[in-house]
């Protein structure tokens, strides 16, 4: 097992996917939309990488919103600025959603033995072009609030959290999947206005990704690049001690330092432990080829793995689950009705 982590083809395994998953620098599987069709098929292809490499993390972006690869037999998730914005600024009632939608996430993907989700948001709801109702708030009193809500819930439910963009990916408006996004801010300004969700909930993060973005006035370097950003900044003044992961180095906002091997060399040596390789899975062997596993699995990383759950059937039958689905369902009639 090691510091790489990438994807598969589809909903079943090819003979390049168990290419892949013959990489002992393989460190965890992401999952998208395009491997999955339904949960019985989902619970096939979990099984199938678990009889190959039972060691492995799995994982998924399954925010809510528009960010929510599983659909079809899963509950319809609110995006995180739903929150706020349907509880009329009540943040303490938004607080108690927070919650019960962590531990909604958290527990029904648990059931399909998924270890964690990319999640939560801690960026502000600024001028990103990416980022909007992905992010619980716009003040960081009220995204420390939230999201700390909704990585209690998720934790209850036993999956770890994955905090993202630190130090901040929205107030930048250039989507970084797309474009190499420059803030030009100093460094003061991102700690008044971007970095307080990030150091106001380090002691509950289990892990953190960078953003794809270049703070110009801090290091020439992007975040998930930067020593300064990662070991200065994050690890030496915040005394963070959970795991870091690089964003999708596939992804244009890091294409700036050369091809997949240089970008996944540069992310390890600025500080991350996992480099993420998404979309191309050709090349996420050919790294995994020539980067070496870890010796021993380090702690923090062991400690991203999915706690016991309920089954699905179990946790469908719960009191907890049946009044958390229907808040959901009640935030998708909102949306709907809200909606030009």
């Amino acid at each position: 097992m090691g510091p790489v982590m990438a994807d598969l083809l589809g909903p079943v395994l090819t003979e390049t996917d168990r290419a892949l998953l013959d990489c002992s620098s393989l460190g965890g599987l992401i999952f998208f939309s395009r491997n999955f069709t339904d949960v019985d098929q989902l619970q096939a292809l979990v099984h199938a990488v678990r009889a190959l490499r039972p060691e492995l993390l799995l994982c998924v972006d399954h925010e809510g919103g528009r960010v929510q690869r599983f659909r079809d037999g899963f509950t319809p998730l609110p995006a995180a600025g739903a929150l706020l914005q349907r509880a009329e600024g009540d943040v303490a009632l938004a607080t108690r959603w927070a919650r019960e939608m962590g531990w909604l996430m958290a527990a029904e993907l648990r059931a399909m033995d998924i270890d964690f989700s990319f999640a939560p948001v801690l960026d502000r709801n600024g001028c990103s072009d990416v980022i909007g109702l992905r992010a619980f708030a716009e003040q960081p009193e009220q995204i420390i609030a939230l999201a700390g809500a909704y990585i209690d819930g998720m934790a209850e439910a036993g999956m770890a959290c994955v905090g993202k963009h630190f130090p901040g990916h929205g107030s930048v408006k250039a989507d970084s999947h797309v474009a190499a996004p420059i803030d030009p801010r100093p460094l003061a300004q991102i700690q008044a206005d971007d970095l307080p969700p990030f150091i106001g909930l380090a002691d509950k993060l289990d892990a953190i990704m960078p953003a794809h973005v270049t703070y110009p006035q801090v290091d020439s370097r992007p975040a998930g690049y930067s020593p300064v950003w990662i070991q200065q900044i994050l690890r030496q003044q915040m005394q963070y001690r959970g795991v870091v992961f690089s964003d999708d180095l596939g992804m244009a906002g890091a294409a700036v330092v050369g091809d997949m091997l240089a970008r996944t060399q540069a992310a390890l040596d600025a500080g991350c432990d996992i480099a993420l390789i998404c979309n191309q899975t050709e090349a996420a062997i050919e790294v995994a080829k020539q980067i070496a596993p870890w010796p021993t699995v380090p702690a923090p990383i062991q400690a991203l793995r999915g706690q016991p759950g309920s089954d699905r059937v179990t946790l469908r039958d719960s009191e907890r689950w049946q009044k958390a689905q229907q808040l959901a369902v009640a935030f998708e009639r909102f949306t709907m009705l809200a909606k030009p």
